[in-house]
């Protein structure tokens, strides 16, 4: 490895910490040669003293500097709200099969099965190798979600995980470990979600990973699925931000556990009840009905195209 890739392997509160300490050293030094310059007939006491006096003065500064810039460092390492969304991915229409649609279109939605998912992945880019490390669901029936049953489980990538993912969801090389590969853990979660309706924000971005796996693992998900990010679309049309985050505090559902595959799923959850509620109050009340608004919304669907 040469120096250059060890410099790109640095994190930047590393890179930061360098930076600042050899810039010390280089103000020190200087300061040293203007004392000297200076010392105008005095004694080494005298250069020794002002030197020390000086560069100790210089060193509190900087260390001053280090320490905040530390601290906004560290905070925005762990911010997880200051990281970027997830690409938009609106394929919604290709997600539900005409046949079940035909199937259960017409039944009431309170009246139906749902299990509200999320996945963690390596990266932002399903086609191009990116893969599922963590998948987590949980059941919704008859208005309420069923927290003490949910499905979680960490899947092995196969390959390293990206720092730069690594930074999104917490989850590292050393956490899925021994963790069963995809092969293993589709198949359960296709038993877990049974016949349900699949809900997830942004769904057509989980579903797409769901998707590319079928041929390898023969688990095939073709349950209809609703998208909580349409919805809100449909329900809010005024509103410009539509990310999970943005939508729970205008619901006033509390977030916990952000970016992990079962936190979001519980907070997705929480958000589709409140959901319920809203779209009866505009005289959705079936299955095709909501399937039929989150279609409708053309111009958010247009982001589709540059995937």
């Amino acid at each position: 490895m040469d120096r250059f890739e060890i410099i790109r392997a640095m994190s930047m509160r590393r890179l930061v910490g360098w930076a600042l300490g050899l810039l010390t050293v280089a103000a020190v030094v200087v300061l040293g040669g203007v004392a000297w310059r200076l010392k105008d007939g005095g004694g080494t006491a005298d250069f020794l003293w002002t030197w020390g006096s000086g560069g100790a003065v210089l060193v509190l500064v900087f260390a001053a500097i280090w320490a905040q810039l530390d601290h906004l460092l560290h905070v925005r390492e762990f911010d997880k709200s200051a990281l970027p969304a997830r690409p938009e991915l609106y394929d919604f229409d290709q997600l539900n099969p005409p046949m079940h649609l035909e199937e259960l279109g017409g039944k009431k939605l309170k009246d139906l099965t749902f299990v509200v998912f999320d996945t963690e992945t390596t990266g932002l880019k399903p086609s191009e190798g990116d893969e599922i490390i963590s998948i987590a669901g949980v059941r919704v029936t008859g208005g309420r979600i069923d927290e003490d049953a949910p499905f979680s489980r960490l899947v092995h990538p196969g390959k390293p995980i990206p720092k730069a993912s690594i930074r999104f969801h917490g989850i590292t090389d050393d956490m899925v470990k021994g963790e069963p590969p995809i092969d293993k853990v589709l198949p359960a979660f296709k038993a877990f979600v049974g016949e349900a309706v699949l809900v997830a924000h942004n769904a057509a971005f989980d579903v797409r990973f769901l998707k590319l796996k079928e041929a390898a693992t023969g688990v095939v998900f073709d349950n209809l699925v609703l998208d909580s990010l349409l919805l809100s679309v449909f329900l809010d049309a005024e509103s410009r931000n539509h990310s999970l985050d943005a939508i729970a505090e205008r619901l006033g559902v509390e977030v916990e556990g952000r970016h992990t595959a079962l936190g979001d799923s519980i907070v997705t959850a929480k958000v589709f009840l409140r959901m319920l509620d809203m779209l009866e109050a505009r005289g959705i009340t079936t299955l095709r009905q909501a399937v039929d608004a989150s279609i409708k919304m053309e111009h958010v669907r247009e982001m589709q195209k540059q995937f």
